[in-house]
C-alpha cells in the first residue's frame, strides 16, 4: 500500500524579519527540480496554500508575507559565485507562487544555509574568521555577497546582535546587494527622479518609481494623509484603505511597465512593492520601544502582498538606501537633500539603517552597491510532509 504522504528534505530558517522553507533543487522530488506548475503546486501544498480561512493551518506557512514564503538553492551554474538562489513569494489565499522579486531579508539565510546543506567547498570555511558566500539570485538576475561568520568551523547563528522586528539577538550578516539597479533599462523606469502618477478615482500623486532591489512606488504619506508613524493596524484593519494603496500599486506597476494592463496586477502580487514616507517624528513602535525624531533620518512604511509589513522588507530597503542616495527622488528629499551613502529610516518595528553608492554617469543613474546587516537562524531541519497525491 502507497504512503499517504511523502516526504521532503527541507530546512525552516529565518532570515532578517523574515521566515521561509529551504530547499537544495537535488533534494527536491524529481518531477520539482523543474520550474512550472508542478513545483509551483508542490511549495503551495508545503506551505498551505491556498487557504479561503487565511491561515494556512495545514501548511508551514505563517499566514503573513513574511512567512509565507520558498527558496530553493543549489550550486551556481554562473561564473564566480557558490551557489544559485530562487525565491518564491507563496501567496496565501490564491493558488499561484509569485517568482517576479527577492527576498532581501531571506537573503541573509541563504549564506549559513548553503553551508549547511554542504554547497561551499570545505576548503574555503575557516575554522574562525567569515566566509563570503557569493550568490547569484535567479529571480532578478543579481549577485549578492552574504558574509557568514564561522566560529570553530562551524556556522556562527547566536550572537548580540539586535536586529528591530526579531525578538531575540543573533549573529551579525552583513549582506551585500551588488549593481541593485534594475537590470534591463533604466534604475527609474521613466527616466524621472520624481513623476506624477495620476490613479483614476483616487488622485494623483508625487511618486518616486525606482528599480532598486525590488521595484518600489514610493509616496509622501501626507498626500495620503497619513503621518508616517502608522503601525500595522492603523492600515490592515482599513480595507478600503488596503483597497486603495492596491490600486495605486496597480497604476504605478503600469507605468513603470511591468505590466501591460492594470488588471495583471493582481496576479504579481509580490512586484512592486508600494511605500509612503515622511520626514523624522517621534513614535512609539509594535514593540512598545520609542523612537525620537534625531534617530533617523526620515521614516518609511511600506506594505507587501497587500498588508503593512510589520518591519521592512530587505529588498524594499535596498531600494530605500538607494533612492536615498540620487537626489531629487522623494526619498532623498524628506532625508533633507542633498549626496548621502546612509540613511537610518524608522519602521513600524524600529529602525534600520542602509547604505548604497549611486552614481550618475551621464546617461542615468546607477547604484554600485548596497548594503546592511541581517542575522539568521536554522529553525527546524529535517522533512516537510505532502500528501502523495499531489503530482497526479
Amino acid at each position: 500500500m502507497a504512503s499517504s504522504q511523502i516526504k521532503v528534505p527541507a530546512t525552516y530558517m529565518r532570515g532578517g524579519t523574515s521566515k521561509g522553507v529551504f530547499f537544495n533543487l537535488e533534494e527536491l522530488p524529481a518531477q520539482a527540480q523543474e520550474p512550472g506548475q508542478v513545483r509551483d503546486k508542490l511549495l503551495l501544498r508545503i506551505i498551505g496554500s491556498p487557504d479561503p480561512y487565511g491561515k494556512q493551518i495545514d501548511g508551514m506557512g505563517g499566514a503573513t508575507s513574511s512567512t509565507s514564503k520558498t527558496v530553493i538553492v543549489s550550486k551556481s551554474t554562473c561564473p564566480d559565485h557558490d551557489v544559485d538562489y530562487l525565491f518564491g513569494q507563496v501567496s496565501i489565499d490564491k493558488p499561484f507562487v509569485d517568482w517576479s522579486g527577492n527576498c532581501g531579508n531571506l537573503s541573509a539565510a541563504v549564506g549559513p544555509f548553503a553551508i549547511h546543506a554542504g554547497l561551499i567547498d570545505p576548503q574555503r570555511i575557516p575554522h574562525n574568521g567569515i566566509v563570503e558566500v557569493r550568490v547569484w539570485q535567479v529571480n532578478i538576475a543579481k549577485s549578492i555577497v552574504v558574509h557568514v561568520p564561522i566560529v570553530d568551523g562551524c556556522v556562527q547563528e547566536t550572537g548580540l546582535f539586535e536586529l528591530d522586528g526579531v525578538t531575540f539577538p543573533a549573529a551579525e550578516i552583513q549582506v551585500d546587494f551588488m549593481s541593485p539597479g534594475a537590470s534591463e533599462g533604466s534604475m527609474f523606469p521613466t527616466g524621472n527622479q520624481v513623476d506624477s502618477l495620476e490613479v483614476p478615482n483616487i488622485g494623483t500623486f508625487s511618486a518616486t518609481l525606482i528599480n532598486a532591489g525590488i521595484p518600489t512606488i514610493f509616496i509622501d504619506a501626507e498626500a495620503l494623509s497619513y503621518q508616517g508613524t502608522e503601525l500595522q493596524e492603523a492600515i490592515n484593519s482599513d480595507q478600503a484603505a488596503l483597497d486603495r494603496f492596491e490600486t495605486i500599486r496597480a497604476y504605478g506597476a503600469l507605468k513603470m511597465g511591468l505590466i501591460e494592463s492594470v488588471e495583471q496586477a493582481s496576479s504579481r502580487q509580490h512586484t512592486p512593492k508600494i511605500a509612503f514616507v515622511s520626514q523624522p517624528k517621534s513614535y512609539v513602535s509594535s514593540s512598545g520601544k520609542k523612537i525620537d525624531t534625531q534617530q533617523v533620518d526620515l521614516l518609511v512604511r511600506a506594505l507587501s502582498m497587500g498588508k503593512l509589513h510589520h518591519a521592512m522588507m530587505g529588498t524594499a530597503a535596498v531600494a530605500i538606501a538607494v533612492a536615498a542616495c540620487v537626489p531629487g527622488t522623494l526619498v532623498n528629499n524628506v532625508c533633507g537633500g542633498g549626496e548621502r551613502e546612509s540613511v537610518t529610516f524608522g519602521h513600524p518595528s524600529g529602525t534600520l539603517k542602509v547604505g548604497a553608492k549611486a552614481l550618475n554617469a551621464g546617461d542615468g543613474w546607477t547604484a554600485e552597491k548596497a548594503s546592511m546587516s541581517r542575522s539568521a537562524r536554522i529553525l527546524m531541519e529535517g522533512f516537510v510532509r505532502v500528501p502523495s497525491d499531489i503530482f497526479e
